[in-house]
């Protein structure tokens, strides 16, 4: 067989090839003589390298002829990332079969660059793309995008001829489709040309409509019919010779030749073995565990049987949870995963590990699913449904990808109606069925994006700076989105709606916002507002922005992949979550970001991500419920029924025998079986004796949501009342409640067909649904966006800009609901109305909803209506659904996001913080004033303040001459009535309605042409004054009305009316800014807000960050532990006990460390004097007992042993008596139920409580114990919090080792009859120490408050890290209200002062003070020595390294703030002087 190949390329083809498929036979031919071709061809014959191999050619041919310029040729599109760089490897292998098969014959050939562009690629590939580009370009739709709109990667798109869009189904049904249309015609307008498209699918029905998406509006027939590209014919046999053309027909008569597009359909049946597992146990309306664990088994079993095998589920939480579970059975190496939410390293590591053979099973979702080489896969295995008959064969055909070979599929079902499912598009797929894709008809969102980047990139970078030059036609723009085939019916009408929309933004009461476009109507044209081509760049696209936060692996800062922001919001640090099949653990959780590190396989949580579940297609709902119909004939013989299903479904008996059983018993029940023809309504009384309402209708979920919805507004409008609602593919459920009584057949009369429509845009407005879809659209449309600055802006935020957005167009929507009498009227604006039609016919089928309902009415589809006893079995499952089914805002409906910082604007602004900072007023005045650079930007500003006075605009007169020079704006002048004088102004010609309308007497020079359009434009005087004043102050800041009257040479009392308009309607606001004394400022609402935010954030930036080190130097110095803070003497010790009171250490470590290190020549007599004189207190203020773990570390884990009771270290707190009430917080057991005490302590805790504070000796003889025993009995009551002394002697004594307090014993032998030294017994007077009554008085917030400032005594500047080392504080959450409390009191700083940290910080202002002082002072001049059981060991959590245990009983050393030594005192002090001496040496 010759090919007209060039001999190289045809050598190669026959050494890898046997001979071309049917899909090359087809498509070679229309494709070398450069007509656009569609082919449709099963998975895996070989329609990739139909499309690319007469690119190939091409290129080597002009390889051969030396004439190959480093020029872009072949634009290959790929909806998948996956799939692109699959793509991008497989043709550098032929590729280099080519060039060494062309070496081999002498021929040396130059290289054949292929390049991926795609949201993955680094950018240093992007840059030497740039710099050198591909032969065979390899991107995505959203990529496609940016090349064109971005200068430099235009320049490369130019030379392209052909352009590939493979899988194209996956985007022909959606916005994508759509927005890859319109792209396509920019291409071809960028080129100059008609570029040759090659569409590739497996899965297209129908083909004509496919063929119009890829060729494009002007390509096809002029009555909007069928277009006449050719169809090839079929070919079977594979035959070059039996292949011709039929003539190929042109759409219309101006269309050039190589618009010609060629069908090559080649068919989508494909042999393929499917098969069905069942567990051993009995399928139910849910998943129960042991299914679960039967099909993991199951699935194993296969894993060994053969080489690979992909294993497919809808939910990328299902991957993770499958993945980990076969992970546990089969091996942490053995199993990947393969998802959108991984980084593009983890799934090109996974997609090369199971090419190679290294993973044995991989768990996907989608991202494996289109037309990825991903080498011999054995076996695929589909948990659960495939919910479409186009996935489920993109899936199976995924395996057997070598000659000869049959795909494998094997499903798992989970429920009964997953098996009916399953079953059922086994059989569809069987029997040739296939689902039909509908075009997205002319979305305006995606409109209004293409216009603004169609316009950015239209001007030329060197006329940025004229205004006359550069731009586009509006009609020229208007053709050029008309070619593509989703907008062919586009109006001139809508499209002038959307080109208003982009040039005069959104006109909020705030003023103008979104406007990307100037719009020169004056000569019709267009041209980019500053920055509108980053806007575009930066926010384009057609996939909507997920609420998902990016997940980062601590400290490397690599990309792991995206978690769902409820799943990262929800989760807190030290969680251990799976991603990609491996454990992470949280770091900590910041704003879009979740920092991990490697959990190293500890066992995790599955993190989820919301509303991913597919609904079922409409063909597949159809081949459901024909099955149902087919097996309830049968159901009389149950044996036979199963046979007969068995042999026509190609499944096991023990499959047919469930799904007969199953449709026997909903029959036996109901009657019948609900099918498509038959609709059952079922109503019945549930468990908790609530009323249920079933309607089973297996229309599938976008029929039976909008049936739900409709039907439900129809109820409470009926019956006053709400009500739950969900619906899912087979069927609705309404809970009823006693109101909700009528005849059950009154159910199909509820809702005609004419109400649907009305009912469903109602309860639509009412919905989450009409929220979500209104947030997709504004962004898509760049009236906001969601990438700001170069960073991602919340979603949060998003969504409050959102509402904003809606309010300002639709106002009526946000309003109070208890104020709104009657429906909704919905405004004729570009953006709502794009987001209702979403509703309807995106989210909904309303259009089917109707047919149905209109054939129930003509008695063409059969209605019954039983109340049963029970729920039927069909009933069971709807009864079950999953959250996303859920028809109202319930919160299982679509949880909300809590927002990651407080959007504030309160009404009293002006006077929460006093006086406003001038520094920040002017700089929020220079920031609204605009930075005019050409005529273009002096025009919009005059749009926006309607009259300019001439005094103000002198730095912009070349600008403005331009302006008058074009006819685009005038000079308006008036005489003034406040002071007589002539006033001047320019005046865009769009604003010279509203100029005549403010100034009735105005004249204008020059005289303007104005349109019809602009002449007949009128506006009222109240809304024109209106609109001028809050342009003004839009950019101005805090005015008076006599300044702006002054200004403009406009009369005082028009102003003073407009300006209370405004501030009616919450756009302005009246106060006294900048202090001018018995004057009255307006300010901008929103500008007021930042002025306020400036104020409040230059108070927090007096301070710049310290480090970490630095905060441990002020701490040292802050608790007087530097030799020139140390404190002296009585009221040394007293300060000491104040700064650190209510904080636990061991017991002996307070005076043989922590006061001797604070108080210079510590004396132990001051504390006991502090004591006796009832100035201090001491205690336990916990009462179990710390234990240590096996590190030295206080634990909160059981001990390994029994303890016989407290050891000698237990901790104590030292108090002032008169504040201890303040800190007995609940953490204290009372002692009758503290049953861990001996029955000693408990008999010495008696005494006490009926005598009062006693003397040892009398405890003992009052308790009849020994000396000893009663010391025993104290201490414990001690370690328990139960008991403590008058002074700290007898503490001391009981702190003391046993071998010290026996003394030293002479070596002689004792004189008999002679007397031993007496051991030493705790002195002083013992009491209870028990709160009082008063802390009952004071109340948690008291004491919380307390608490809150005695840790800023403590420490100055407070943060959640510094808690670490406290045992009886509050929460965190808890003290931050109170430090904010205090911080808008005033009292306390609020800012970030330590860097390093994340979080909120709060310090005294003497702290702040302290901190700078110490940043500009001299470093310590020697190392400070802590022993670890100082309150000031904070290695491992302010300084870096590793934690050292209080209990260690050793020393930290810290040098200029960081930690240098850390061991046993002699050792510590023997390296520093090693250091100290090596240090001096040197010098």
């Amino acid at each position: 067989m010759q090919l007209p190949f060039h001999p190289i390329v045809r050598r190669w083809f026959f050494e890898r090839f046997e001979k071309p498929t049917p899909a090359q036979e087809g498509g070679w031919p229309s494709i070398a003589i450069g007509k656009s071709t569609l082919i449709a061809a099963p998975t895996g014959s070989g329609k990739t390298l139909a499309a690319f191999l007469w690119s190939i050619d091409r290129l080597i041919q002009r390889a051969a002829r030396g004439d190959l310029d480093d020029a872009t040729d072949v634009v290959y599109v790929s909806p998948l990332k996956a799939l692109g760089n699959d793509i991008a490897k497989n043709l550098q292998a032929p590729l280099a079969e080519i060039f060494q098969i062309a070496w081999s014959e002498g021929l040396l050939l130059p290289e054949i660059r292929v390049a991926v562009r795609s949201g993955d690629t680094p950018a240093h590939e992007r840059q030497a793309m740039v710099r050198k580009p591909p032969h065979i370009l390899i991107t995505t739709p959203e990529s496609l995008y940016i090349l064109l709109t971005a200068e430099k990667s235009r320049q490369f798109l130019k030379t392209a001829r052909t352009v590939i869009v493979d899988e194209i189904h996956a985007v022909a049904a959606d916005k994508r489709g759509a927005h890859l249309a319109l792209s396509l015609e920019r291409l071809d307008a960028l080129a100059g040309r008609p570029l040759q498209r090659i569409g590739l699918s497996a899965t297209q029905k129908p083909i004509e409509e496919v063929v119009r998406l890829l060729v494009g509006g002007e390509r096809v027939t002029t009555d909007g019919k069928a277009d006449p590209s050719t169809r090839a014919p079929a070919l079977a046999g594979g035959s070059c010779s039996g292949f011709r053309l039929t003539g190929v027909l042109e759409s219309a008569t101006d269309v050039p030749v190589g618009l010609h597009c060629v069908i090559v359909d080649v068919g989508h049946k494909r042999d393929l073995e499917l098969l069905v597992e069942l567990p051993d146990q009995e399928l139910g309306p849910i998943v129960r565990h042991e299914i679960w664990a039967e099909v993991f088994d199951k699935i194993v079993a296969q894993v060994r049987a053969h080489r690979t095998t992909l294993v497919f589920v809808n939910t990328r939480r299902l991957v993770e949870r499958v993945a980990h579970q076969l992970s546990e059975r089969l091996g942490e190496d053995k199993v990947g995963a393969h998802h959108g939410s991984l980084s593009r390293k983890t799934r090109l590591g996974v997609e090369e590990k199971l090419k190679s053979g290294a993973l044995p099973v991989v768990v996907a979702t989608a991202s494996l699913e289109l037309g990825i080489d991903i080498g011999h896969v054995d076996v695929v295995c589909q948990i659960g449904s495939a919910r479409s008959l186009g996935v489920l064969l993109q899936r199976v055909g995924r395996s057997g990808h070598w000659l000869g070979a049959t795909p494998k599929g094997i499903f798992y079902p989970l429920t009964r109606d997953d098996l009916m499912e399953c079953v059922a598009a086994m059989r569809a797929v069987r029997a040739g069925e296939l689902d039909r894709l509908t075009i997205t008809e002319k979305p305006l969102d995606i409109l209004a994006q293409q216009m603004v980047a169609t316009v950015a990139s239209a001007a030329s970078s060197r006329d940025r700076n004229e205004a006359e030059s550069g731009g586009i036609g509006e009609e020229a723009l208007f053709r050029l989105m008309r070619r593509a085939y989703p907008y062919r019916a586009l109006s001139r009408s809508e499209f002038d709606q959307v080109l208003e929309m982009l040039s005069e933004g959104i006109s909020s009461r705030r003023g103008r916002r979104s406007a990307h476009i100037h719009r020169d109507r004056v000569h019709g044209l267009l041209r980019p507002r500053r920055g509108a081509r980053l806007t575009a760049i930066t926010n384009g696209g057609a996939i909507p922005d997920t609420a998902d936060y990016s997940v980062v692996e601590f400290p490397a800062e690599t990309f792991v992949g995206t978690v769902n922001e409820d799943f990262a919001i929800e989760s807190s640090a030290g969680d251990i979550f799976l991603l990609g099949n491996h454990s992470w653990r949280i770091r900590r959780v910041g704003s879009g970001k979740v920092w991990v590190e490697d959990a190293q396989g500890l066992p995790p949580t599955i993190p989820f991500w919301l509303g991913e579940a597919p609904g079922r297609t409409v063909e597949l709902s159809h081949a459901v419920a024909q099955l149902r119909e087919d097996v309830a004939e049968r159901r009389d013989d149950p044996v036979a029924a199963s046979q007969w299903l068995a042999a026509e479904a190609g499944i096991a008996t023990a499959a047919a025998e469930q799904i007969v059983n199953y449709v026997k018993e909903t029959c036996a029940v109901l009657g019948t079986v609900p099918t498509q023809e038959r609709i059952v309504a079922e109503r019945f009384f549930d468990e908790a004796g609530g009323m249920q309402l079933i309607i089973h209708s297996p229309w599938g979920a976008r029929i039976n949501r909008a049936w739900g919805m409709a039907l439900r507004k129809r109820f409470c409008l009926s019956f006053d009342r709400e009500l739950q609602a969900a619906a899912t593919d087979d069927g609705i459920c309404i809970s009823l409640v006693e109101r909700h009584s009528f005849p059950l057949s009154e159910v199909f009369l509820m809702l005609p067909e004419a109400a649907v429509d009305g009912a469903l845009t109602q309860a639509s407005l009412a919905s989450p649904m009409f929220t979500n879809r209104w947030r997709w659209n504004a962004t898509r449309a760049l009236a906001l966006l969601h990438q700001s600055g170069g960073k991602k802006v919340p979603v949060a935020i998003q969504r409050m800009r959102a509402e904003d957005l809606l309010a300002a167009v639709f106002p009526e929507q946000v309003m109070c609901q208890d104020n709104r009498s009657g429906p909704v009227e919905i405004p004729d604006h570009p953006l709502v109305n794009e987001t209702m039609l979403n509703c309807l016919h995106e989210a909904m089928d309303s259009e089917g909803l109707k047919t149905i309902l209109a054939r129930i009415a003509r008695g063409e589809i059969e209605t019954i209506c039983v109340d049963t006893p029970a729920p039927s079995p069909m009933a069971h499952e709807i009864l079950n659904a999953n959250p996303y089914a859920f028809l109202d805002d319930a919160p299982l409906e679509e949880r909300r996001a809590r927002a990651v910082s407080l959007r504030r604007v309160d009404p009293w602004l002006d006077r929460e913080f006093g006086q406003l900072d001038a520094e920040a007023i002017a700089e929020v005045r220079r920031q609204a004033w605009p930075e005019v650079r050409n005529a273009d930007e002096l025009h919009d500003f005059l749009l926006g303040v309607g009259i300019l006075p001439l005094a103000r605009a002198t730095e912009w007169l070349p600008f403005a001459e331009s302006l008058l020079r074009s006819g685009r704006a005038t000079v308006a002048a008036w005489p003034a009535e406040e002071d007589g004088q002539n006033h001047r102004a320019y005046v865009a010609a769009e604003r010279w309605s509203l100029a005549r309308t403010l100034l009735p007497q105005a004249t204008a020079s020059p005289v303007l042409q104005l349109s019809a359009n602009l002449s007949a434009a009128s506006i009222s005087e109240e809304e024109a004054w209106r609109r001028m004043i809050q342009g003004w102050l839009d950019v101005s800041g805090p005015m008076t009305a006599a300044e702006l009257s002054k200004m403009l040479g406009l009369p005082m009392g028009k102003i003073d009316a407009a300006l209370l308009a405004l501030e009616a309607a919450g756009a302005v606001m009246r106060g006294n800014f900048t202090g001018k004394i018995g004057e009255i400022e307006w300010c901008e609402r929103g500008l007021l807000a930042r002025i306020h935010r400036l104020t409040l954030g230059r108070m927090r930036k007096e301070i710049e960050p310290a480090s970490a080190a630095e905060f441990m130097n002020f701490l040292l110095a802050w608790q007087h532990v530097t030799p020139e803070t140390r404190l002296r003497g009585r009221d040394g010790v007293l300060q000491v006990i104040e700064q650190l009171q209510g904080l636990e250490l061991p017991a002996p470590a307070w005076e043989q460390h922590v006061l001797p290190a604070r108080v210079r020549d510590y004396d132990p007599a001051d504390l006991e004097n502090l004591c006796l004189a009832g100035v201090v207190a001491w205690g336990r203020l916990r009462s179990e007992i710390p234990v240590i773990d096996d590190e030295g570390n206080e634990t909160q884990k059981k001990p390994r042993r029994h303890l016989r009771g407290p050891t000698r270290s237990a901790p104590i707190a030292f108090l002032l008596r008169d504040e201890r009430e303040f800190f007995f917080s609940g953490s204290l057991t009372p002692l009758e139920q503290l049953s861990v005490l001996t029955p000693m302590a408990r008999d010495v805790a008696r005494f006490l409580e009926r005598h009062g504070a006693s003397f040892l000796g009398d405890i003992a003889a009052g308790t009849g114990l020994l000396k000893v025993k009663a010391e025993e009995a104290l201490w414990e009551l001690v370690a328990r919090g139960v008991a403590t002394g008058d002074g700290v002697a007898g503490l001391r004594v009981l702190l003391t080792p046993e071998l010290k307090r026996q003394g030293r014993r002479a070596r002689l032998r004792v004189i008999s009859g002679g007397q031993a030294r007496a051991r030493m017994m705790p002195v002083g007077r013992w009491s209870l120490w028990r709160p009082g009554a008063r802390t009952e008085d004071l109340g948690q917030e008291k004491l919380c408050e307390h608490q809150a400032r005695q840790l800023l005594r403590r420490y100055g500047i407070v943060m959640r890290e510094l808690l670490a080392r406290e045992s009886a504080v509050p929460s965190w959450r808890a003290l931050l209200q109170v430090y904010r409390r205090l911080e808008a009191r005033g009292e306390i700083r609020g800012g970030r002062f330590v860097s390093g940290f994340v979080g909120e910080q709060f310090a005294l202002p003497e702290a702040v003070e302290h901190l700078r002082a110490l940043r500009r002072g001299a470093p310590l001049p020697e190392p400070v020595v802590l022993a670890a059981s100082d309150p000031l060991n904070l290695a491992g959590i302010i300084s870096a390294g590793a934690k050292v245990s209080p209990y260690s009983n050793q020393v930290v050393a810290f040098e200029n703030g960081v930690v240098a030594e850390v061991g046993p005192l002699g050792a510590v002090r023997s390296r520093l002087q090693q250091r100290s001496f090596v240090t001096e040496s040197r010098l």
